[in-house]
């Protein structure tokens, strides 16, 4: 039996796709989902953590909520095959999730689960592509076959590094871009931001060890366009509602904020020059006004692409 921990609307997606094909438990404080779907006959929700304990579970809870719940229950969860459905890096110890994981659970498989999705398109079983990284290889076969559906194909890797920074860091470009086209600024500017924007994410994740086919796969560059072209992604939206001075539901999880503040620590640690991720974090926290973000940007040196 898969577990997943977290009902929002990503982990209530996987368990609907999931749980068309095979038993599934999924697993809610409140006993609720993300969203108003019909589950299908293999799906069992509970509000009982211990009744969704499997072999393989799904972590599906906000990247700055998965330390908290390892730790809490590092004894029930150590021995598994986890797979994080997060992206980000924690704020606390500039980690990502397979770190966490391996932190607080030695024993278990540690995994991730990311790449170019929204949850109403997985729900409704829409074809989509992900990639599921660990470094186990074995376990990362099983784990493919275990994880894959009719409607959901995923692509493994071993380089967890670039998968998880590839999703982390599309969210602050994210939010980039949805200040763009809020203040009105174009789309010419967004195409600027988008590749500016992972040519830092390169910057880093390279730095870091990661593989640069990683960052141009379904984890980097897939994911990096989805989240910058649609007004379905929550890191997009709230950009938008940045750049044109309009008010944000302060209850939507909004990723790419914490990502923002924890990246431009890990960048400044390494060295590694990342100006839009920077104004970003300044932006989000207040410490510039958005015509000074953009002045900041636009006058920066001249130099080779």
């Amino acid at each position: 039996m898969i577990g997943i921990l977290g009902a929002g609307a990503f982990g209530t997606a996987l368990a609907v796709t999931l749980g068309r094909e095979q038993p599934v438990t999924l697993w809610s404080r409140r006993g609720t989902t993300g969203f108003d779907v019909e589950l299908p006959p293999q799906l069992r929700l509970t509000a009982e953590f211990n009744e969704a304990l499997g072999g393989t579970m799904l972590l599906a809870v906000p990247m700055q909520a998965l330390g908290g719940l390892l730790r809490e229950n590092a004894a029930r969860l150590d021995g598994r095959a986890l797979v994080a459905c997060c992206k980000g890096v924690d704020l606390a110890t500039g980690l990502g999730p397979t770190a966490l994981i391996a932190d607080a659970c030695p024993g278990a498989v540690a995994a991730v689960l990311t790449g170019p999705s929204f949850a109403t398109d997985i729900a409704r079983g829409l074809p989509t592509a992900l990639t599921l990284a660990t470094a186990d290889e074995a376990a990362g076969e099983a784990l493919q076959r275990e994880l894959s559906t009719a409607s959901l194909r995923l692509y493994r890797t071993t380089d967890t590094t670039g998968a998880e920074l590839g999703g982390a860091l599309k969210n602050v470009i994210a939010i980039a871009a949805g200040v763009v086209i809020g203040a009105g600024l174009g789309q010419s500017a967004r195409a600027a931001l988008m590749t500016r924007g992972y040519a830092e994410m390169q910057r880093l994740a390279l730095a870091l060890g990661a593989r640069a086919e990683t960052l141009a796969g379904l984890s980097g560059l897939g994911d990096l366009v989805l989240t910058c072209t649609s007004e379905q992604s929550r890191n997009f939206r709230y950009g938008q509602a940045l750049g044109a001075g309009s008010g944000f539901d302060a209850q939507v999880t909004v990723e790419g904020r914490a990502t923002a503040a924890a990246v431009v620590a890990l960048a400044a640690r390494h060295g590694i020059d990342m100006p839009i991720t920077t104004m970003v974090d300044a932006l989000v926290a207040g410490r510039v006004t958005l015509p000074q973000a953009v002045q900041s940007l636009l006058s920066r040196p001249l130099k080779q692409e």
